[in-house]
């Protein structure tokens, strides 16, 4: 490593600096897409017309919605000069002429104003000839629909392993999706220049792509398309592809009526148009040694992937790649297909795949710790990988080691085992309370497994004033990538954080760049920014070492302020140093560019390494819950976390502390319906806002909660020795989950695995008691039980 690339003297990265948008997204002031579209007063709506069947084959009638008044046009698949296709995929109909799942927009109206381009939605008629629909993963494994590739992970031979395992498990795992959520919907805005040009502001993760897909609908290349991506109200992987086929909706309709277009779904429209997290489905087989090692494993994993493919192939593959978690598994064979039902597209979201994966054998340990005798989180430390073991995709699990020691320094911090002593006698003297605390690892890959997008550019310009301005690729939706750029930047360059600006995100300053997803945007973003900035500061070193009379090695920059070894007394500012460049005709502006070197990966036989590292973190969870209703609360949780040298303390434990709650509410609270009847309600969601979808708030936070970031775990290779801190930290919800579990087993009878539902709702942790208490009790107050669960059923 060059001495330009270490850190100089008092680095910016490191500190616990402020979200760049902070003021602004406390009083108000911060512009998203939609409020740059609201301040243009010649502006058209866009509405969709949305199917209200979930599978059939539509004849649409635009004609009526002409005669609402404010109507200007009706967009449909004829007006399509390019492609008619939203997806990467090619499976995704813009306009389509068969609606797959109920709330699919069929076409839309473009108004004067939102209420006139409404109601002219709702006056086009619509006729449908309805077609068999699949609501459920149950419906399309039994109809045998898939789509897509299938993958398959394997080592060993898992089969003869289960056949000589002395303990042999068998079982299914089910959960459900989640919804994003995000506070700013999807939104668009777009305007066709006097030169032909389209300028599309987006509330997107991927600019490049939204670029791209534009483009092929409009039948342009992609140099007459511009995106810009200001900031996102959230993302959480929802506006990773979602967003793509709104924008080339907003440019279409700029593009036919000459005026600039808006389109923002409402709350409603977001949740019944939009993919969600995917739900699955898993068959499997677990042997273990008497005394509780794991000797193999043998799955099926089917992920609901709705109506079209989407992102679904690249998160099967992540969750194929997860499914280890930290654990060795010596013989695997596991499985992977997507099914294809008459639901929304299920897309990106947070963890994309690895949760799902996670859950499968977090589920395993769960449910087979007491019958094997062996408490779960023993059961769980002494399957953790050791050195010089890789996993079942082959790849080596690098820094092993720091697992057991975030173990073992979370188990001392949280006081364990003296806890558990203290929940036993709870328990002992409270026969409808029953407390429990849990704990559960991570170790989660970082790289995207398309191994093209782990590439990233920037663009850094030094004014003559000394002032510097950054560009990069990644996008900004909360998380203060942002921030951590700028304080790259001023690291890089010897400056102070106030000299550094930041400017949105185009398709013009950087080009081809990667979604800001899979943990992956301050790697990435960072690398190629702090390139760009090497390479200015090499030139300006070479300026100052005349003006100082040293040699350029010997030039140092930190706070603003360039000296000389050897020569402390003379002190320049950066100004005075970049104004002198200028003079010199030196350049002071570079593109910077980062790859991610040492990757490779097969898909086809899902062997390689597709990660440049793993993050490692654990969590402790406690939780109590109430016997006569399932209702629950969260104590205390304490967490140690994994994530290299920090860029930004402050915000990495926001990171840590929002992804916790978030995993949480996946796993306990966030349950998505759709009617299931063969009524003409057939496909439709059921929980389609905030009073029918339970997200957590104030009152699901932890009593307590204990975040601490792991200590000398310096990443050589990454910006500034850090990690990534967005998805991995979801994951630790596990904990709760798992301490649910073992509360509702402290109801019944020692020595029983308890099957939870998930999302472990109060009703369904209300059940999971019911059949704990019935465990223990006589045949009659079972039957009893099981009549009055069915009553309830079928009510």
């Amino acid at each position: 490593m060059s001495a330009l690339a270490d850190r100089p003297a008092d680095p910016v990265v490191g500190l616990r600096a402020a979200h760049e948008s902070a003021a602004l997204h406390v009083t108000g002031a911060a512009m998203y897409t939609d409020d740059l579209a609201a301040r243009d007063h010649g502006v058209l709506t866009a509405w969709p017309v949305q199917s209200t069947n979930a599978h059939a084959r539509v004849a649409v009638d635009v004609a009526p919605a002409y005669e609402v008044p404010g109507v200007v046009r009706v967009l449909t698949a004829a007006d399509v000069p390019g492609l008619n296709d939203a997806g990467i995929k090619h499976d995704e109909p813009l306009f389509p002429s068969e609606a797959m799942f109920l709330g699919h927009a069929l076409v839309w109206v473009l108004g004067e104003t939102p209420e006139a381009a409404r109601l002219g939605a709702a006056a086009v008629r619509v006729e449908y000839e309805p077609l068999p629909s699949l609501i459920t993963v149950r419906d399309a494994i039994a109809a045998e629909s898939y789509q897509g590739i299938a993958r398959t992970v394997a080592r060993g031979d898992a089969a003869a392993a289960l056949a000589d395992a002395p303990r042999v498990f068998t079982g299914v795992t089910e959960f459900g999706g989640q919804e994003h959520f995000y506070l700013e919907t999807q939104a668009s805005y777009a305007i066709r220049d006097s030169e032909g040009q389209y300028f599309v502001q987006c509330s997107t993760q991927h600019p490049s792509e939204t670029q791209e897909i534009v483009a092929h609908v409009l039948g342009v290349p992609s140099n007459e398309v511009t995106v810009q991506q200001l900031r996102m109200g959230g993302g959480f992987g929802g506006k990773e592809m979602q967003p793509h086929g709104l924008a080339a909706i907003a440019a279409l309709g700029a593009k036919l009526t000459g005026r600039p277009v808006r389109l923002r779904l409402n709350r409603t429209q977001d949740l019944t148009m939009t993919g969600k997290r995917h739900p699955f489905h898993i068959e499997w087989r677990a042997g273990f040694s008497e005394d509780g090692f794991i000797q193999a494993l043998e799955a099926t994993l089917t992920a609901d992937g709705g109506w079209s493919l989407d992102l679904s192939e690249p998160v099967l593959g992540r969750a194929l790649c997860h499914l280890d978690n930290a654990y060795w598994i010596p013989n695997v064979h596991a499985h992977g297909r997507i099914a294809k039902t008459n639901k929304t597209s299920q897309t990106a979201f947070r963890g994309f795949g690895g949760p799902q994966g996670v859950f499968l054998i977090e589920d395993i340990l769960g449910r087979v710790a007491p019958e094997l005798g062996i408490e779960a989180a023993t059961l769980r430390e002494q399957n953790f990988y050791r050195p010089g073991q890789a996993t079942p995709y082959g790849q080596t699990v690098k820094d092993a080691e720091r697992m057991p020691r975030i173990w073992t320094e979370l188990k001392a911090e949280s006081d364990f085992d003296a806890r558990r002593a203290e929940i036993a006698a709870f328990n002992a003297a409270h026969e409808d309370r029953k407390r429990a605390l849990a704990i559960t690892p991570i170790k989660f890959g970082i790289s995207f497994n398309f191994a093209a997008f782990n590439q990233a550019g920037a663009l850094v310009h030094v004014y003559k004033d000394g002032s510097v301005l950054i560009n990069h690729g990644g996008t900004e939706m909360g998380q203060g990538l942002h921030t951590k750029m700028l304080q790259v930047a001023a690291t890089a360059l010897g400056l102070e954080l106030h000299q550094v600006r930041l400017a949105p995100t185009r398709t013009d300053k950087v080009p081809n760049t990667s979604a800001t997803a899979a943990s992956s945007g301050a790697d990435l973003n960072g690398g190629a920014v702090k390139n760009a900035c090497e390479q200015i500061r090499e030139r300006m070193a070479k300026v100052a070492g005349r003006l100082l009379g040293v040699d350029e090695r010997d030039v140092r920059f930190s706070g603003g302020v360039v000296t000389g070894l050897g020569n402390r007394e003379q002190r320049l500012s950066f100004a005075e140093v970049a104004e002198a460049a200028y003079l010199q005709r030196v350049q002071l502006w570079a593109a910077g560019y980062y790859r991610t070197e040492g990757l490779h990966w097969n898909p086809d036989v899902m062997q390689g390494s597709p990660f440049k590292y793993f993050a490692y973190g654990a969590a402790a969870s406690e939780v109590e819950v109430d016997g006569f209703t399932g209702a629950y609360r969260v104590r205390r949780v304490d967490i140690v976390h994994d994530v290299g040298d920090s860029l930004s303390p402050m915000l990495d434990i926001g990171q840590i502390e929002g992804a916790y709650v978030q995993g949480v509410g996946w796993l306990t609270l966030e349950e998505l319906r759709w009617d299931e009847s063969d009524g003409p309600a057939r496909g439709r969601l059921l929980t389609q806002s905030a009073s029918t979808y339970k997200l957590p708030s104030f009152s699901e936070m932890p009593e307590v909660f204990n975040v601490r970031l792991f200590e000398d775990a310096r990443e050589e290779g990454a910006v500034y020795g850090s990690k990534a801190v967005g998805e991995p930290p979801f994951m630790l919800a596990f904990s709760a989950r798992e301490a649910l579990r073992e509360a509702v087993a402290a109801f019944g009878p020692g020595g029983r695995a308890v099957e939870l539902a998930s999302p472990a709702t109060p009703e369904a942790v209300y059940w999971a008691v019911e059949a704990a208490r019935a465990a223990g009790a006589p045949a009659e107050a079972v039957a009893q039980t099981d009549a009055s669960r069915e009553l309830v059923g079928a009510d």
